[in-house]
């Protein structure tokens, strides 16, 4: 049975959960396909080999989500397009 932590709401979340190809995959909103394919080319997110059953540790998904997060133009200044400067 899974350990299991008690937050300050009441709720129940498990740590580290092993999740399934298919739990995984939903999770990341992607398909199982896809998943197999990046182990394949040595990409993707961390995995747990269990003989012939690939999991995945939540920590590992949120890790990998986090590493791929992009914000754009976070400390960038652009100017619109079809602004003007003007000086008076």
């Amino acid at each position: 049975m899974p350990r299991e932590l008690t937050n300050a709401g009441g709720s129940q979340e498990a740590t580290n959960q092993p999740l399934t190809e298919t739990d995984a995959a939903a999770r990341l909103g992607l398909k199982v396909a896809t998943l197999r394919a990046w182990r394949n080319q040595g990409r993707g997110p961390a995995y747990v080999r269990l003989g012939r059953a690939i999991r995945y540790l939540s920590t590992d998904l949120d890790e990998f989500l986090h590493s791929n997060r992009h914000n754009p133009g976070v400390g960038q200044v652009r100017p619109c397009p079809n602004s003007e400067v003007t000086h008076g």
